[in-house]
C-alpha cells in the first residue's frame, strides 16, 4: 500500500505508476513537488530540500536515486544517481547519470546516457555526449537548442594530478559573456579529453581524439591536436610542479567567474527565479552549489600552494594575496550594478519579462546594449588580476 508521503504528493497531482515501488523519506516537504510531476517505479527521493517542479520525470528508464536534489519544470533524471544537484526547467539527464554534489545544469541543458558530474555547471543548452567523466568545469556558450556548446561521447576532463592534487577546475568559455546567451558555440570532439586547468575560448573547435593539453586563447580557433612531449622515458621527479604559477593563475580565474556565477544568481536571476515555488526551490538549491564550487576550488588551490612550496617551486604571496582579496569579496557578497546604469536597467527588464517567458528566453530579448552592459559587470566582478 502507498504510505502517507506518496498519498499526500499524489493528492498535489504528482504521478506515481507504481506506488508500491516507489520510496519516499518521510521528510519530503509536499509543498515543494507540483502537479505533473511523475516517479516511475524504482525510484528513491530523500531529503527535506527535494523538490519536482511541474512535468519533471524520474526513472522513466530506470532506477534513480535523488538526495537532496531539486529539478524544475519539465527537467528530468531517466535513472541513476544524484546528490545535491539541480537541474534548472527543462534539463535532462540520460540515463546511467551519476550526478555528485556541486553539479547544476542549468535551463535545457542535456547529457546523455552514462555522463558523470561534480562540481559542474552546464549553462543553458549545453549538451553532453554519452559516456562522459567531467568534473570540475564550467561549460557555457552558444544560443539556443540549434547552437549550443558540445562536449563528444568518451570524453574525460582529467582533474587529477601526479601530485595529488586537484587544482585543475578548467572554464569552457566563461560565465560573463557565457551567462548572456550570445558567445559563439564551443566544439570538444568525442573520445577526447581536457587535461585540466585549462582555458577555452569561444568558438573554438577541438577534432574527436584530441587530448587539449594547452589553453585555446584565440576565440573561434580550429586545435590541432596537442600530443605530449616526446622522447624517450625519464625518471619521475615530484618536485617539479612544472608551469605552477600559470596553473595558480588558472585557477585564480576560476575562482573570479564563480565569483560572477554568484552575482548572476544573487542578483539577476533571484527575481525572476521567485515568481514560482518551484523556480524558488531551483534558485535555493543552484545558490548551493555555486557555494559548494566556491568553498571545493578554495581549498584545493590552498592544498597546491602548500604542496609546491614544500617541494620548493617558490613562495606564492601575489598569489595568496589575491586569494585572500577575492575570498573578502565573497564574505561581503556580491554588489549590484550602480543605481541608473545601463546594468541595473537591464536587470529591472529581466525582473519585468512576461510571466510565460523563460529565462533564456528573457536574457536574449535584452537589446545588444544592455547585454553588453550587463556583461561589463559580471566582467568586473570577476576580475582578480588586479589583485596580484
Amino acid at each position: 500500500m502507498p504510505d502517507q508521503m506518496i498519498s499526500r504528493l499524489a493528492a498535489r497531482g504528482v504521478r506515481f505508476p507504481a506506488p508500491q515501488l516507489t520510496y519516499l523519506s518521510p521528510d519530503l516537504v509536499p509543498e515543494r513537488f507540483h502537479e505533473g510531476a511523475v516517479v516511475h517505479p524504482f525510484c528513491r527521493i530523500e531529503g527535506a530540500d527535494s523538490a519536482l517542479g511541474p512535468g519533471a520525470e524520474v526513472g522513466a528508464e530506470g532506477p534513480v536515486t535523488l538526495r537532496s536534489c531539486q529539478l524544475g519544470a519539465g527537467a528530468g533524471v531517466a535513472s541513476g544517481f544524484a546528490d545535491r544537484c539541480t537541474l534548472l526547467d527543462g534539463a535532462r539527464a540520460g540515463a546511467g547519470f551519476h550526478g555528485r554534489p556541486g553539479t547544476l545544469m542549468e535551463e535545457f541543458s542535456g547529457v546523455a546516457h552514462s555522463v558523470g558530474l561534480k562540481q559542474t555547471v552546464l549553462f543553458p543548452f549545453v549538451e553532453f555526449g554519452s559516456l562522459v567523466n567531467f568534473c570540475d568545469a564550467i561549460v557555457s556558450g552558444g544560443t539556443g537548442p540549434g547552437d549550443h556548446s558540445e562536449v563528444g561521447s568518451s570524453y574525460v576532463h582529467f582533474n587529477f594530478t601526479p601530485h595529488g592534487d586537484k587544482a585543475t577546475a578548467s572554464l569552457v568559455g566563461d560565465v560573463p559573456r557565457g551567462a548572456l546567451l550570445r558567445a559563439p558555440r564551443i566544439f570538444l570532439g568525442g573520445q577526447g579529453g581536457l587535461v585540466g586547468p585549462r582555458r577555452v575560448a569561444f568558438g573554438a573547435v577541438v577534432p574527436a581524439g584530441t587530448v587539449l593539453r594547452r589553453d585555446v586563447a584565440r576565440e573561434g580557433a580550429l586545435v590541432r591536436n596537442s600530443p605530449p612531449s616526446g622522447g624517450p622515458d625519464r625518471e619521475w621527479d615530484p618536485a617539479n610542479f612544472g608551469r605552477v604559477r600559470e596553473r595558480a593563475d588558472a585557477c585564480l580565474e576560476y575562482l573570479g567567474n564563480v565569483l560572477a556565477l554568484r552575482a548572476w544568481y544573487d542578483v539577476a536571476r533571484a527575481p525572476f527565479m521567485r515568481r514560482t515555488p518551484w523556480g524558488a526551490a531551483c534558485l535555493e538549491g543552484a545558490r548551493e552549489r555555486v557555494a559548494s564550487i566556491w568553498k571545493e576550488r578554495v581549498k584545493r588551490l590552498r592544498v597546491l600552494f602548500e604542496k609546491a612550496a614544500a617541494a620548493g617551486a617558490g613562495l606564492f604571496s601575489a598569489e595568496e594575496n589575491a586569494l585572500a582579496a577575492l575570498e573578502a569579496r565573497w564574505t561581503a557578497g556580491p554588489a549590484a550594478p550602480a543605481a541608473g546604469s545601463a546594468a541595473a536597467s537591464a536587470l529591472e527588464a529581466l525582473a519585468a519579462a512576461p510571466a510565460a517567458a523563460t529565462w533564456p528566453a528573457a536574457v536574449q530579448s535584452l537589446p545588444p546594449e544592455s547585454a553588453s552592459a550587463l556583461a561589463a559587470w559580471l566582467r568586473g566582478v570577476s576580475d582578480f588580476k588586479s589583485n596580484i
